[in-house]
């Protein structure tokens, strides 16, 4: 939905007259604007922080330059920009249309000669967006508008010239899972070319034939790990794939079409077919024009276009009250309100929406007189399944603020504001949005869960509010285009490599079994990759298996992996799974070295696992402070302030609140701290002296440059402390 203009919106931009907000992220605003001849424009609007940031304003330079090569009436074109101006921006035709994924959504799959006609004309703009020289890479419906003349090609942000060197960190994923190619999936940015935009093009037009995603839902990862191993899910296209056709579809089309996409979708980008012959091979179907469309999608592009007529000259702005309310001023006689767009509007797909959210709680480091002293957030799972983690984050930093305040001299007090999500992914969204709104709020240590991660980051990369990460590992958060999370740990990858560093250098093993339990992906997938590459550079062979997700029995997958005369097992699973497996081993007489990940660190994995348990070494990215020398002065104080032991994360969720209180005390300016944004560029470029670790972290993506493990062992029916992998750091 379109949002009013805030006070300090500008009037004009380029030469165009701003009427409305479209959408707001981490890299700016987009404005509904009119240009001096009256056409209905959408404005990027890059934030004044990372226009003077060299690499950012040499991408969007490019993305500009990249835009205006396309020619083709099935993209939308560029029709003015300012890359070099002091606040960068750039205009493109307005489509008042929705988006392929909120038509898909809301009205469900497209007719068969809908998707031809569509593949025909998406086909013909990614031909002239590869004779410009140009991979899309990220072509997915909401990167497509209806209109009635057919469909538009949107947002080339993370475009780049055939051959360019990327500007994000070799290894990283660029893109929108479950639309990306294989050499994506892989991020292999040497090997991406134009048949990787054919094979996101396949995918696009199997989920508007089907309503389904072709490599199916999940997390980024899991879905990741299917584009690379697993065959598409095409059914239901045509009679001859196994299920039944959609009703009123033609069985040669639609069998044609079926074809196409599984060339399209090929593993092999040499397989797959160009854009052009695409276009030719079915040039048949219907011409543009509103024939192409069924007549409900017809019918709500029209009525958008009609009260695209109505948009005002000038809209009203809105006043921001305290407490984060925003409400439109009185308006006199004649006022009419904004056009409300859909979220499958141009723009939102180029800025990523939010826009009330974020005008409601946007940091402009003022802080009114009266109002509580700044605060330091905890965003935790205090109620729900993984409260005794919550428990600990929360009484870490709490501990770390006290201590702060305590301090003789301090330039401003802050006080602690917690949020609770109870492990909900729903209440996630309501506990990030609260701490959001609080503008005293300067930064988050949390959530405590990978799911709360995921249903929490798109309010904090909104309002740019830094989230410090304890405990979620896994690495869905580390591409480029998120800005404010911060690992302050390994990642689960260099769990799994630590693990295989122990193994080889100390163990001495020479031939290990490695089984991925599915159950636990995308950790576990992650872990078996770091143990993989880990045993790659030592030049140690390994036997591995990758398990369905669910499975009760584990036992034939432990006795084939036996069979294979491994001596040694690593199991990358669930807790559960791993007590059936110990139990495996035991009963086979396996006394090699054991070897899993931090999430069978649980009471459960003793309790059922019993006897069967002794000797498993698992690798963490948490201590246990009370064994841990350089940790005891924390020990003392937490038993002090709170009568007990620290529980797990504690001391690490001390550390990260240590390290953002450290930057905000370095970042002080007339006595008062950075606001939000700067805040976090300052904590991307910091180097803090922890009790567990020195934090030191990747300023493109925030990720922590360690590679540090650390092993536990079960001893006599506990988790004992080992210590860092010698050499894995």
């Amino acid at each position: 939905m379109s949002q009013p203009l805030l006070p300090d919106d500008p009037a004009t931009i380029g030469g165009h007259r701003l009427l409305a907000r479209l959408g707001a992220g981490g890299m700016g605003v987009v404005y509904l604007a009119r240009s001096a001849t009256g056409a209905p424009a959408a404005i990027k609007v890059v934030l004044p922080e990372l226009a003077d940031e060299p690499d950012f304003r040499a991408r969007f330079r490019r993305e500009v330059a990249a835009a205006r090569r396309v020619v083709s009436p099935w993209a939308v074109p560029v029709t003015g920009a300012g890359p070099d101006d002091p606040t960068p921006w750039l205009a493109t035709a307005f489509v008042p249309g929705p988006s392929l994924g909120e038509a898909v959504h809301r009205s469900g799959p497209l007719p068969t000669h809908s998707v031809r006609a569509l593949g025909r004309m998406l086909a013909a703009a990614l031909r002239a967006v590869h004779e410009a020289g140009i991979v899309h890479r990220d072509v997915k419906p909401g990167n497509v508008l209806l209109a009635v003349d057919g469909p538009r090609l949107i947002d080339f942000g993370i475009a780049r010239s055939t051959g360019h060197t990327a500007l994000t960190a070799t290894g990283l994923v660029a893109g929108t899972p479950g639309f990306l190619s294989p050499e994506q999936a892989e991020a292999r940015p040497g090997a991406l070319g134009p048949p990787s935009d054919v094979f996101s093009l396949g995918c696009l037009l199997a989920y508007a034939a089907t309503g389904r995603l072709p490599f199916g839902e999940g997390t980024a990862q899991a879905v990741l790990y299917r584009t690379v191993h697993d065959e598409p899910d095409l059914a239901g296209i045509a009679a001859d794939d196994g299920a039944a056709p959609r009703p009123a579809a033609d069985p040669a089309a639609a069998g044609e079409l079926l074809a196409l996409l599984r060339q399209c979708l090929a593993k092999d980008p040499a397989a797959r077919p160009r854009a052009g012959e695409i276009e030719a091979r079915l040039a048949g179907d219907p011409p543009s024009g509103g024939a192409w469309l069924p007549p409900h999608v017809v019918r709500d592009i029209a009525d958008r276009s009609a009260r695209m007529l109505a948009l005002p000259d000038i809209d009203r702005t809105v006043v921001d009250r305290p407490g984060g309310a925003v409400t439109p001023p009185h308006t006199g006689p004649g006022r009419r309100s904004v056009l409300a767009l859909g979220s499958g509007g141009a723009v939102l797909a180029l800025a990523g929406g939010g826009a009330a959210l974020w005008a409601a709680t946007r940091d402009d480091g003022a802080a009114p007189a009266g109002e509580e002293p700044w605060a330091v957030g905890v965003h935790a799972d205090l109620s729900g399944p993984g409260k005794a983690a919550g428990k600990a984050h929360e009484q870490g930093v709490r501990l770390a603020v006290e201590q702060y305040n305590a301090r003789a001299g301090k330039p401003f007090a802050l006080r602690l504001r917690t949020a609770d999500d109870g492990g909900s992914l729903r209440r996630a969204q309501a506990a990030a949005q609260a701490l959001v709104r609080d503008r005293r709020v300067l930064a988050v240590v949390g959530p405590t869960t990978d799911a709360c991660v995921d249903g929490a980051v798109a309010a904090y990369e909104e309002a740019l509010l830094p989230m410090l990460l304890v405990k979620p590992g896994a690495f869905r958060l580390v591409g480029g285009r998120h800005r404010v999370p911060l690992h302050c740990r390994p990642l689960v990858y260099a769990l799994g490599f630590g693990l295989a560093v122990h193994l080889t250098r100390q163990e001495k093993v020479s031939y290990p079994g490695l089984m991925q339990d599915r159950t636990a992906d995308p950790v576990a997938w992650q872990i078996t990759q770091g143990v993989a590459d880990g045993m790659r550079k030592a030049r140690t062979r390994f036997y591995p298996r990758v398990v369905p997700a669910g499975l009760d029995d584990l036992g034939p997958q432990v006795t084939d992996i036996l069979h294979a005369k491994v001596d040694s097992f690593v199991y990358a699973g669930p807790a559960e799974g791993a007590a059936g497996v110990a139990r495996g081993l035991a009963a086979a007489g396996f006394d090699g070295p054991r070897v899993g990940p931090e999430d069978v660190a649980e009471t459960v994995f003793l309790d059922e696992a019993g006897a069967a348990a002794e000797g498993w070494l698992l690798g963490t990215s948490f201590v246990d402070p009370q064994r841990l020398p350089a940790t005891a002065s924390f020990t003392r104080a937490f038993r002090r302030r709170f009568g007990a032991p620290p529980g797990r994360y504690a001391v690490e969720a001390y550390d990260a609140a240590n390290l953002a209180i450290d930057q905000l005390v370095r970042g002080v300016r007339d006595g008062r701290p950075p606001e939000r944004a700067r805040l976090t560029t300052l904590l991307r470029a910091a180097r803090y002296r922890g009790l567990t670790k020195t934090y030191v972290f990747n300023r493109e993506n925030g990720r922590f440059e360690g590679e540090v493990c650390y092993l536990h062992r079960v001893e006599n029916g506990e988790f004992r402390f080992l210590g860092a992998v010698p050499g894995g750091d």
